[in-house]
């Protein structure tokens, strides 16, 4: 047998060894959620914001990524989510301020972009929404449990020893006294002129117009614009066309995805309601609008 010209076998195992690098690349892109698909050149990045907003760690992290690209020209952060946790939202959308200090940001409004969901979705230059989106929500909500009727049935109480008036407010298995009421409605009322704040903001509205729209209601798309909390009508294709254009950019947009996640967010939300988990958005302070959406 024919022995293989050592260049050639060089050559082969250079080529194999970069094919093999290749994939394990974009394994582990897939892996962690990165791009879907491989681009080259100038590109618009989408990163999908799906479900109950817990935790902003990974899209933040994203969103700082886009603005150190050179490569990344605009992006588009496009939401689905009925909003969820304070602090979480209030990371993402400082996250997309700095971004959009350098490059066009286009959010792109789903079937639920309510709440914490419209709340990120303020930060961006430009707001698009389907028409029969399901936006704003403006508010804050804080959820107590309460279970002493259900205590008392299997018999169950508990004795509290604490260090403080208000260490154990919210107890589930006493009725809230005034004052802790008033004290819990004092930090809601206090959360809501920031989110009433960042709307104004990244809107460039003025804060007593936005309070007038923050008494919790939600809007179709098309109500949304016609009060200011949106731009344009249109879904994603839109959107990304829009930001290719902000950027300044010709011919086709060239895209890359970033999904931060996969379930439907009516699926968290059905969740939190038959099985709460512990240190989950599960009561505390929220950016949430519970209700139903459409099919």
């Amino acid at each position: 047998m024919a022995r293989r010209h050592p260049i050639l076998r060089g050559l082969a195992i250079v080529v194999g060894a970069g094919l093999g690098l290749l994939v394990l690349g974009l394994g582990i892109a897939a892996l962690r959620g990165g791009v879907g698909a491989l681009t080259f050149g100038n590109r618009v990045a989408i990163l999908e914001l799906h479900g109950v907003i817990q935790d902003s760690a990974d899209a933040v992290e994203a969103l700082e990524g886009f603005r150190k690209e050179s490569s990344t020209v605009a992006v588009v952060v496009r939401v689905d989510s009925p909003g969820g946790a304070v602090a979480p939202s209030q990371e993402i959308y400082d996250a997309i301020w700095r971004l959009r200090e350098e490059k066009p940001v286009v959010a792109s409004l789903g079937n639920v972009a309510a709440s914490g969901g419209y709340y990120v979705a303020s930060a961006a230059n430009i707001v698009f929404a389907d028409p029969g989106t399901i936006t704003g929500s403006i508010g804050a909500i804080m959820e107590v449990p309460y279970y002493r009727p259900l205590a008392e049935k299997v018999g169950v109480w508990e004795e509290v020893v604490k260090s403080g008036l208000y260490k154990d407010t919210g107890n589930p298995l006493r009725p809230m006294t005034p004052e802790e009421r008033a004290l819990l409605q004092a930090m809601v009322d206090d959360v809501l002129s920031q989110f009433v704040g960042a709307v104004a903001r990244g809107r460039g509205m003025d804060p007593e117009e936005v309070r007038k729209l923050a008494d919790g209601r939600v809007y179709s798309g098309a109500q949304a614009r016609a009060a200011g909390l949106v731009d344009e009508l249109g879904g994603l294709v839109e959107a990304t066309r829009r930001a290719w254009e902000e950027a300044k950019q010709t011919g086709e947009p060239q895209v890359s995805r970033v999904r931060m996640r996969r379930r439907p967010w009516w699926f968290d939300v059905l969740g939190r309601v038959l099985a709460p988990e512990p240190g989950g958005v599960s009561g505390g302070l929220l950016f949430l609008y519970p209700g139903p959406g459409v099919e």
